[in-house]
C-alpha cells in the first residue's frame, strides 16, 4: 500500500513539475512575430512583404523620372528609361540589376 502511494505521489510531482516548466519552455521557443500560426496569417505576412517590395520598386522608379499619373503618351519609353536608371544605380552600388 505504501509503495502505491509513493508511486502516485511521484507521478503527481512529475506532472506538477512538467506543468510548471511548460510555459517557460514554450515562451522561449518562438517570438510573437516570428512565427505565423495560421495559414491566413502566413498569407497576410507574405502579401505585406510583397506589397512593401513593390512600393519600394515604384518609389525607385518615381525617383528616376517615372510618373504613373503623368503623360501616358510615352508610357513604355518612360518606364523603361526609369528602369534603366534604377538598374544603373544598383549596378553602381554592386547589386544585381533587375530583369526588364
Amino acid at each position: 500500500m505504501f509503495h502505491i502511494r509513493a508511486v502516485s505521489a511521484a507521478i503527481v510531482a512529475s506532472i506538477g513539475i512538467g506543468l510548471a516548466w511548460a510555459p517557460v519552455s514554450m515562451a522561449q521557443t518562438a517570438a510573437p512575430d516570428a512565427v505565423a500560426s495560421t495559414p491566413k496569417e502566413v498569407k497576410k505576412a507574405q502579401s505585406k512583404a510583397a506589397r512593401a517590395k513593390k512600393n519600394a520598386e515604384l518609389k525607385d522608379l518615381e525617383k528616376n523620372g517615372y510618373h504613373p499619373g503623368g503623360d501616358q503618351q510615352n508610357y513604355p519609353q518612360n518606364i523603361q528609361e526609369a528602369q534603366r536608371k534604377v538598374d544603373a544605380e544598383k549596378a553602381a552600388k554592386g547589386k544585381a540589376a533587375s530583369a526588364p
